[in-house]
């Protein structure tokens, strides 16, 4: 039996509000799960799984029938789901008014029961948020049921107020496969057994790394699951090393050539490392105009000659301010001399 395992599509969600690039971040979204449909007919897949999260709020009606069509494009996949803390199922979601295509099955109960699958002769288990946050264990007391087949668990959670999981007693409950979502970083928590798909595709800048879904296969062997990298974009931290040589001029140019390397696609936030010249003075507004660039920041170090200093500002302020706080250690104390010494060295040149 083989089966796609995909979580946290956040299908209307349009991340970076305010770039210019979060309507295309938007479309890209719903293209990426366009292309895992297309996937799983390509494959042949006997199961695709989605466990919670497919739309990033409550889904609206014509978002179900887009939905519903790419589901009857793969007829012979069956596709069971589950709503998560995004898409939970309120009194008057269109979830639960919604006519499905034959081939799908939702889970929506608030406590997990399992559907028989004869064809592929699978049974899944798993429930679906009716809230948008809940503080128990919703996969505490679930077992298989013992019955012929292979036995799937579909769960949503993993942290204080969404369904706190654990991952021992999951292990020990001898489901052949836990498909998990709600942790947007994909992890194989148990060697084939269990593991968070992690967002399709990345949602927000905290979500760097590879995106993309789960592939995996049930037979007489065991359970064999891979990872497959499937994003069209990816948060990217760029650091960017700086010399006393640099200027602004010279950075722009590293981060132009690393953005042409990394591709143009991805999204970069931008730091500057390093010792810089004291004169050089970084205006970190520009490097947003060299790519989709949402985030700058200045890490660099002025390359005082602090004993040169001294020995010139001696019996002044700038030459106790030196003698007390020159020694700091903690990367924080030494940003904040750095600053204090820029602003008495700035006000030395004004005089």
């Amino acid at each position: 039996m083989r089966f796609i395992h995909l979580a946290d599509v956040h299908l209307g969600a349009q991340p970076d509000l305010g770039y210019p690039w979060s309507k295309k971040r938007e479309e890209q979204i719903w293209e990426s799960f366009r292309r895992v449909i297309l996937e799983a007919a390509k494959e042949k897949t006997d199961l695709l799984i989605i466990a919670g999260d497919l739309f990033h709020r409550q889904p609206l009606m014509w978002e179900l029938k887009e939905v519903n069509y790419l589901f009857s494009t793969i007829p012979d996949t069956r596709v069971v789901l589950i709503a998560g803390n995004h898409d939970y199922l309120k009194k008057d979601s269109a979830y639960l008014r919604f006519v499905w295509n034959d081939n799908v099955t939702g889970l929506w109960g608030e406590s997990c029961s399992a559907v028989y699958l004869p064809k592929i002769s699978t049974w899944v288990y798993g429930c679906s948020y009716h809230q948008r946050e809940i503080r128990e264990n919703l996969c505490r007391d679930i077992r298989p049921n013992g019955k012929d087949g292979f036995h799937i668990l579909v769960g949503h959670g993993g942290d204080a107020s969404h369904s706190p999981l654990d991952i021992g007693k999951l292990q020990a409950a001898g489901f052949d496969y836990a498909a998990l979502g709600h942790i947007h970083k994909p992890q194989i928590l148990v060697e084939n057994r269990i593991a968070y798909s992690g967002a399709l595709e990345p949602i927000d800048r905290n979500d760097t790394g590879l995106h993309g879904f789960i592939r995996g296969t049930c037979d007489k062997n065991g359970t064999r699951i891979s990872f497959v990298p499937f994003a069209v974009c990816s948060y990217v931290d760029l650091e960017i090393p700086v010399t006393e040589d640099d200027t602004q001029y010279s950075a722009e140019q590293a981060v132009r050539r690393e953005i042409e390397c990394g591709g143009k696609e991805n999204i970069y936030k931008v730091a500057l490392c390093g010792v810089r010249s004291p004169e050089v003075r970084f205006a970190l507004e520009r490097f947003a105009n060299l790519g989709q660039v949402i985030e700058t920041e200045n890490r660099t170090r002025p390359g005082y000659n602090m004993k040169e200093l001294q020995t010139r500002y001696e019996g002044s302020l700038i030459g106790e301010y030196i003698r007390l706080y020159g020694g700091a250690e903690d990367e924080v104390e030494r940003l904040a001399f750095d600053y204090g010494l820029e602003a008495l060295l700035e006000a030395e040149d004004a005089l």
